[in-house]
Formats: C-alpha cells, structure tokens, sequence
C-alpha cells in the first residue's frame, strides 16, 4: 500500500513556544499511502510536530518538505499544499448552528465553485462513506461523540485531501465506538491510498491501524524509536520505549500507567 517515496518530511526540525524549545533537530519522513502514527509521553512534542507538518507553525531552523519542496518557500506554496490536506481535530470542530451536512459542505463553499447542488451531493457522498448518511439533517449535539468524531471526518474528506492528520481521533470514545473509528480509518486508507498522520497514545489503536510508528520523547527533543508497532513493543534496550508500550514509568518495576 504504501511507496519507497516520502510524501512529507522534516528536516533537521527545530521549533517550540514563546522561547521554549520542543524539538530539536528532527529529521522524519512519511511515506506515501501509508498510517504513520506519532506516539510519546505527555510534553514530548508530538502536537507541536503535528502543528508544523500541518504548517501552523513556522520551524526556528530546518525544513518540512512536501514532494520535496519546502512548505515555508513561499506563501502560495503553503496555501496550495494546505488545499491537498484533510484534519480531523480532537474535538471534531463542528460547528453547532450548522447540521452536519452544512458542516461537510463547508470546505466546498469555500474552497469550491460547485454548484449548490454538486456541493450537497458530494458531502453527502463524504457522510454515506462513514455512515452518516441518514442523519444528514441533524445537528452536532443531537448525535453522539463517535458520530460526531465520524462528521469531523466527513469535513476533513470534503475535498478529497491526499494527507490526512487527525489530532488523539479516539479522546473521548468508549473503547467499542473507538475501534469503530480506528476500523473506519483503516478501511478509508486501504480503499482509497490515502496518507494518514495520526497523533495517539492509544495502544489499542496503534496496534490496529498504524503501518509505521515514531516515537518522540521530551529527553532528547525528538524521535527516540521508529518501526511497527510490533517491532517496538517488542524492542529491548532503551527504557523509554519499553516504558511506553508497557504502560509504566520509565524505572519502574512495572503497572504504572503513564497515559
């Protein structure tokens, strides 16, 4: 499913906040159609490295490169490669005064000259492909969070993105609706090709649908482990890891949870 090619990829990253520095030096890459999935500790960076992919925020020093060109060249550069991206947001981000079919079309009134009524078939197209389908008309707080996770991703699918980033998709949802989401986005990768960059601390899910995982941690400012899932849990040798798919405090004997 996925190509030798990255699609995406920092190089030598280094940013933070208001001074304080988060990642230093990272240099990562994301294949084309795969599920890469960025885990760590709380504090570790991981949304900080999702609002520079995203172009949110400017790096202090190095590149985020997208088919090879720097996203923060130019202006019209960034805008054009945000154009080709979807984001799923923790929350979902509807907004409350729209049904969830106005919700969806919002990226084609926008971005789109689409005739109202193309608009109202191709969002409706988005709800049917993560069955929402027959509750088109009904607005965010009248559906449950899982449905409203499933919208959220409607809206981000609205133009058809080649990458998209979801922000902790399952924060919030029970574990059964949670494996629904997670069985969802791996049936919309494996359909239809497209690049996925998700941000969890969810075992279950990582497990479930990542191709590949990074692991930052706050120690060394950036990526400490990559590979599947099942290579680092299974990896011997740096604590920090074992911590993590442990689920213990890096030290310690065993059984402290530290999600």
């Amino acid at each position: 499913m996925t190509s030798g090619a990255p699609l995406m990829e920092t190089v030598r990253l280094t940013g933070g906040y208001d001074g304080l520095k988060v990642l230093d030096g990272v240099s990562m890459k994301v294949l084309k159609g795969e599920i890469l999935v960025i885990v760590g500790r709380s504090g570790c960076g991981k949304s900080t490295l999702m609002n520079h992919l995203l172009g949110l925020v400017k790096p202090w020093a190095g590149e985020v490169l997208f088919e090879g060109i720097d996203i923060w060249s130019d202006e019209a550069v960034l805008a054009r490669a945000r154009r080709r991206w979807g984001v799923l947001f923790q929350s979902g981000a509807l907004l409350g005064s729209l049904t969830l079919l106005e919700n969806v079309m919002l990226p084609l009134e926008e971005f789109t000259d689409l005739s109202p009524s193309f608009r109202v078939s191709v969002a409706m197209d988005k709800l049917g492909k993560v069955g929402l389908e027959k509750f088109a008309d009904a607005y965010p707080l009248e559906v449950s969070g899982g449905m409203q996770k499933r919208a959220g991703l409607a809206r981000a699918m609205s133009l058809d993105p080649e990458v998209l980033f979801f922000d902790e998709p399952s924060a919030g949802l029970d574990p059964v609706t949670s494996a629904g989401l997670d069985d969802l986005i791996l049936r919309i990768n494996r359909l239809s090709g497209t690049t996925m960059v998700i941000v969890t601390h969810e075992l279950p899910s990582i497990f479930a649908i990542s191709d590949r995982v990074v692991m930052l941690d706050s120690s060394v400012l950036g990526v400490v482990a990559e590979g599947t899932a099942e290579q680092l849990r299974d990896s011997r040798g740096d604590d920090r890891v074992e911590a993590f798919f442990g689920r213990r405090a890096p030290g310690a004997d065993g059984g402290q949870d530290v999600s």
